[in-house]
């Protein structure tokens, strides 16, 4: 048998991220701060050079012991 209920969709937290965006205007490449390898990355993508910004992101940890320390 068939449960036509559905359950309520759990709200996700978001927040203002640290990101890195792609300034190649035909990419729309972008990281997480804390996700990226280097302190000045450039876009995986295309390999230009990438500019510091914000964005509202679902909320994220990033467990790599090698990024928090820095």
């Amino acid at each position: 048998m068939y449960n036509s209920r559905k359950k309520p969709m759990e709200e996700i937290a978001e927040e203002m991220t640290a990101i890195w965006s792609c300034t190649n205007e035909t990419c729309n490449g972008w990281m997480r701060d804390n996700f990226s390898f280097s302190s000045n990355p450039t876009c995986p993508q295309c390999q230009s050079p990438m500019e510091k910004g914000e964005k509202k992101l679902a909320v994220l940890v990033n467990t790599n012991p090698r990024r928090n320390g820095e």
